[in-house]
């Protein structure tokens, strides 16, 4: 059951623009805002577009970074730091981008390759280091070069699946946190979930994420927060650090 807090948290939901995570945290009361370069999808008035950096220093009591961009930092990336790919994802680029590097050779589309790969690490070392006592990042595993360029790294704290907190997919997910625990999950295994949502007992997650075939929705409808996910998120560390204010 859902608790609204007696004083609510100022809460900033960095590269969302799902409104999954705000929702979740605006139902339990709190001072909620997310931010993203794009609109937010449900057109909600407590959406800023914008880059998280300029608004770190606001005063808040929390930072969740939902899904910063991550092509460049998580090991399923690593081989393009090898050698380049013939093209760029448009999700993931400007059109001037993909242009320009059409009439690269293989030197440049490498060095561009690594740029930005060093744009993911500053954007990922801003908000680790960021000016806010409690921080949750969430990314996947990280490749040793992104490691290397991240100011205080330190190795991610929790990694956890869907199927964990009702909603029957999988797909890792991992957490970095500084001030805060890591989730309790509603199953620890897949036979408590399946005993739990009243699944058959050889019942598997979906593997929605990954069967998304080729589109121009996917990149889109792959960074989608799951709902079980973002709950457990507002109530225990939304619970905890009213909890830490309160001490």
């Amino acid at each position: 059951m859902l608790v609204k807090p007696t004083a609510p948290l100022k809460v900033l939901i960095a590269c969302e623009y799902s409104g999954t995570v705000r929702r979740a945290f605006d139902a339990l009361g709190h001072d909620v805002w997310s931010c993203d370069l794009l609109p937010a999808d449900d057109r909600s008035n407590r959406h800023i577009v914008g880059d998280v950096r300029d608004m770190l220093d606001w005063g808040w009591d929390l930072l969740m970074v939902a899904h910063p961009p991550c092509t460049r930092l998580c090991n399923s990336g690593v081989r393009w730091l090898r050698e380049p790919p013939t093209k760029l994802n448009p999700a993931h680029h400007t059109q001037a981008e993909i242009d320009a590097y059409l009439k690269m050779g293989r030197g440049d589309r490498l060095a561009f390759m690594w740029q930005k790969l060093e744009e993911g690490a500053a954007l990922f070392s801003d908000c680790w280091n960021a000016p806010i006592e409690r921080v949750a990042i969430e990314n996947p595993v990280m490749h040793q070069h992104a490691k290397d360029r991240i100011t205080g790294y330190q190795e991610f704290a929790q990694s956890v699946q869907p199927w964990q907190f009702g909603t029957w997919e999988k797909k890792r997910t991992c957490f970095w946190l500084r001030g805060l625990d890591p989730l309790v999950p509603t199953y620890r295994t897949l036979d408590e979930a399946r005993q739990g949502l009243g699944l058959p007992a050889d019942a598997e997650p979906e593997d929605r994420v990954f069967r998304l075939p080729p589109s121009a929705d996917r990149s889109h409808e792959r960074s989608r927060f799951f709902p079980g996910v973002a709950a457990a998120m507002a109530e225990q560390w939304g619970g905890y650090a009213l909890q830490a204010q309160a001490a």
